[in-house]
């Protein structure tokens, strides 16, 4: 179905906030001089291989591996490449990171490592603490993503059942000089939060580790429970493995939000930003948001413009990702009120687990799917957001981003006629 003017619009502000965040625009200008001696070239997330592409295309051929999602490859000329899975890790993801913690232990104290790390590395870098295996670390992973805890929540405890998570990639990597280039899909930007922290020190404990199984209730093997019952493998800021490591985010939710502002107040639109680090249930903050939107209608068009990173607490067997189930749960709470308009998308073209980016609404959202027998209230109890907007035609799919910012929320309140 073809987009509306005004959903035209919200699909270009949501375009140009994938732009400023690719990491050729914005990768190089990072990068010192190339280092004398060995360089090697370290990474995972969705983003890494073309942060890797950029690297080579400043530095030349390095020598590397990093590890991105399936579909998610850049030709480098040195750097290996690896394909894996995500959200759920695979044995292509183990195999690959085994082969990583390899290269990093040959290292000495003139050697440098640039580690390229973003959003999805928590899945792609996949080692197990203990006797964890790869089936029971899968398993952990698709609870945690099904339970509605937070991301920095999943991120403490997949720290502690990991050995290369929290610090220890980086401590793998001692006495080398390490700079860790990172692109933020974590509300606040915390280093040690985007990818797990695979470079950066963590003083969580394994009791909180614990702590989060019970609160969110994740089923937990006894080789779970046995390394959470003593001190974990997760580095403590201050360590002296940490000391030759200097991480530096480059890129962020809030730089795509400015772009897409300016954009917006460019086509006339005064802009409310609501944030670049929400957090809550996807469904719980459209219900804010559509009060929002129906509070600022006026005399001239206006933009709700919001990031973060939503979660849902599955409850259905649908298929959908937080976007779509924003902008069903928005639409709900709307009930056709004229002139508003919204997109959601997540900026890596991945929403939940579906190859789809999120969906648009309008108006006319509720109507139209009525009329094609289609309900939305029971789409939304299943968590079926992307089987509704897909027999409306409504979804956003990009393909693959290459880059990773997190989700990306705007509302256009057109004025009252």
């Amino acid at each position: 179905m073809a987009l509306s003017e005004s959903e035209g619009l919200l699909r270009r502000l949501f375009d140009r906030a994938v732009e400023v965040a690719d990491p050729m625009a914005m990768i190089p200008a990072q990068l010192p001089d190339r280092p004398d001696g060995r360089v090697l070239v370290i990474g995972a997330g969705k983003a890494s291989a073309r942060m890797a592409e950029a690297v080579e295309s400043h530095w030349g051929p390095c020598e590397g591996l990093v590890i991105t999602r399936y579909g998610y490859g850049r030709p480098c000329e040195g750097i290996e490449i690896v394909e894996a899975a995500h959200p759920v890790p695979d044995a292509a993801g183990l195999e690959a990171t085994a082969r990583m913690l390899g290269l990093l232990a040959e290292l000495g104290e003139d050697d440098f490592v640039l580690a390229l790390i973003s959003g999805g590395a928590s899945a792609l870098l996949v080692q197990p603490a203990g006797a964890i295996t790869l089936t029971e670390k899968q398993a952990v992973n698709a609870a945690l993503l099904a339970s509605g805890a937070p991301i920095d929540r999943m991120n403490t405890l997949r720290k502690h059942l990991s050995r290369v998570k929290g610090g220890q990639l980086a401590a793998a990597a001692y006495p080398a000089r390490m700079l860790a280039l990172m692109i933020s899909d974590v509300p606040g930007d915390d280093p040690a939060f985007i990818g797990s922290g695979p470079t950066v020190g963590d003083a969580s404990t394994a009791a909180e580790a614990r702590a989060i199984i019970e609160r969110w209730g994740i089923a937990a093997p006894q080789s779970v429970i046995e390394v959470l019952a003593g001190k974990t493998g997760v580095i403590p800021p201050g360590d002296p493995r940490l000391s030759r490591v200097e991480n530096r985010v480059v890129a962020a939710p809030s730089q795509s939000l400015a772009a897409a502002a300016a954009l917006a107040e460019a086509a006339g639109c005064a802009v409310q930003n609501l944030g670049d680090a929400l957090e809550g249930e996807a469904r719980e903050v459209a219900a804010v948001q559509a009060r929002a939107a129906l509070a600022a209608r006026g005399a001239a068009p206006v933009l709700l413009l919001s990031g973060g990173e939503l979660t849902v607490t599955r409850r259905g067997d649908g298929v959908g990702g937080p976007n779509a189930e924003f902008v069903l749960a928005l639409a709900l709470e709307l009930d056709g009120a004229p002139g508003i308009h919204a997109l959601a998308c997540d900026t890596d073209g991945v929403d939940g687990a579906a190859e789809v980016a999120g969906a648009v609404i309008g108006p006319d959202t509720l109507a139209r799917a009525r009329a094609a027998g289609l309900d939305p209230a029971a789409a939304l109890d299943r968590n079926d957001a992307h089987s509704f907007f897909a027999g409306l035609g409504n979804q956003v799919v990009t393909g693959p981003t290459l880059t990773n910012v997190n989700d990306f929320r705007a509302i256009l309140v057109l004025p009252a006629d």
